[in-house]
């Protein structure tokens, strides 16, 4: 039976990391016979996705195949009769970023794009708005599957299903992709010669390998990290090594983003020396700097392929897990792929209803989740802990509680609980006053009781309507 060409829509459109997406697509063709693709986004990214969606165009006119990029401001015009749905916006852009970071590091805080305030901060923002595009979904494209790359995409995801009550979504993260691409040589293997189990949440999970034959390889990994082979870990983080009698105690790999738990002490030194360096400043000030590098080559006339330079974004893989993920639901191809998807006690510390990031088997129904199992001890703390912060962080965003976003903000593991950690939450709602619209109550409590923003370049973007 000859299945119908897809229509695809990409939400944030102007992503400098549209051209991964596209030649992901362009490799998959031939299983996946994409119709149009619709590139959306809103009126200040309108320039970047100008850029980049004629960049995308180009790539396909140079491929064998014909596929019509379309470019629009209006949502609702994309969506009627999508097959597929990706999101890769930020709400608030770059500058967004730079007051995460900065504004609890102003204080001696963790600030980062999706760990501690500044990952909660983006969710509060995030949250409202994927919600109303699932709200047009519904009526238009209401057969549609919803690949969520937005971060962060664990939280996104809970909300979709638990708030948005939509079940067709997976949530993708480029990270346990990066890992098996890059473990597998540390031990002269290749991919297709091991077998990967993962379990926990997004930017939060842990993994075991083993051999075609059954054995368990794990430890081989985490030995050749420390012989010096390369982790495979993602560019925007800094590479402090993990204690090697904890994962020889845990017999597990720890993701990359364990570093700001497990070495939180290093870590907040390491982005302290950044954020107090002016020539180069927190990640988001770097990122801004790449890409604006990227959109000029992007304008280049004779570009029809993704530059290299791409990787140095921290996104690498990205195409891997969202086109794989499509191409797999479409032709039900029951893939290994590692999703946020809903639990269904594939991890039994956490509830069946909630978000979890797992290994799953792709397919026409969506993702199957591979069962786990228990975790020890010191894992299913960390991450009851971290499930239950996620819980209250997507409860807050929808409902605009503020007690519950100082919840939030006092169970997570990266804010010290205190006055300082209301001073970091107080400060990030003003700084975010355009795009938090559920907390207007409280940020006009705020304003009318003097409260400032600390940081100057937070307060300076603010100040710009940034």
């Amino acid at each position: 039976m000859e299945k119908k060409p897809v229509k695809i829509v990409t939400i944030g459109g102007g992503s400098s990391y549209t051209p991964e997406l596209m030649e992901g697509f362009i490799k998959r063709y031939e299983e996946l016979p994409i119709k149009e693709i619709w590139l959306v986004d809103i009126e200040d990214g309108k320039e970047k996705m100008e850029i980049v969606g004629t960049m995308a165009q180009r790539m396909w006119d140079a491929s064998p195949y014909d596929v019509k990029v379309h470019m629009t401001l209006d949502r609702r015009e994309a969506l009627k009769d999508a097959d597929f749905v990706t999101t890769q916006f930020r709400v608030g852009l770059l500058n967004a970023r730079v007051k995460d970071e900065r504004i609890p590091l102003s204080y001696g805080m963790l600030g980062q794009e999706t760990n501690g305030a500044g990952g909660m901060f983006k969710a509060f923002r995030t949250i409202p708005v994927i919600l109303s595009i699932v709200e047009d979904m519904k009526e238009l494209c209401p057969n549609a599957w919803l690949i969520n790359f937005t971060n962060p995409s664990g939280m996104v995801t809970e909300a979709v299903i638990r708030y948005g009550k939509w079940e067709r979504v997976i949530g993708l993260c480029n990270v346990p992709v990066g890992a098996m691409m890059d473990e597998p040589k540390t031990i002269d293997r290749t991919l297709d010669e091991l077998v990967y189990k993962f379990a926990g949440l997004n930017h939060f999970h842990w993994h075991k390998v083993y051999d075609l034959n059954g054995e368990d390889v794990t430890m081989d990994i985490v030995n050749a990290f420390f012989e010096g082979k390369d982790s495979g870990i993602p560019a925007n983080i800094h590479d402090i090594p993990f204690f090697k009698e904890q994962l020889e105690q845990m017999k597990m790999i720890p993701c990359g983003y364990h570093r700001y738990y497990y070495r939180q002490e290093e870590m907040l030194a390491h982005l302290l020396e950044e954020y107090n360096d002016p020539k180069l400043g927190t990640r988001a000030q770097q990122v801004k700097k790449t890409e604006e590098e990227l959109f000029e080559l992007y304008k280049d006339p004779n570009l029809d392929h993704k530059p290299e330079q791409l990787a140095r974004r921290g996104g690498a893989h990205y195409s891997d897990a969202a086109c794989e993920t499509i191409a797999s639901i479409y032709g039900n191809k029951n893939t290994h792929i590692v999703v946020s998807t809903k639990n269904n006690g594939a991890v039994p510390d956490l509830p069946a209803d909630c978000v979890v990031e797992v290994s799953a088997h792709i397919g026409a129904t969506g993702a199957l989740p591979i069962a786990f199992g228990p975790l020890h001890p010191a894992e299913r703390g960390w991450l009851q802990v971290m499930k239950n912060m996620e819980l209250c962080v997507c409860e807050a965003a929808v409902t605009g509680n503020y007690g519950l976003a100082l919840q939030a903000f006092i169970l997570n593991p990266q804010v010290p609980s205190g006055e300082t950690a209301k001073k970091v939450l107080n400060e990030l709602l003003l700084a975010h006053k355009k795009y938090l619209p559920q907390f207007a109550d409280k940020i006009a409590e705020l304003e009318a009781a003097g409260v400032t923003i600390k940081d100057d370049v937070a307060r300076e973007l603010t100040e710009k309507g940034l």
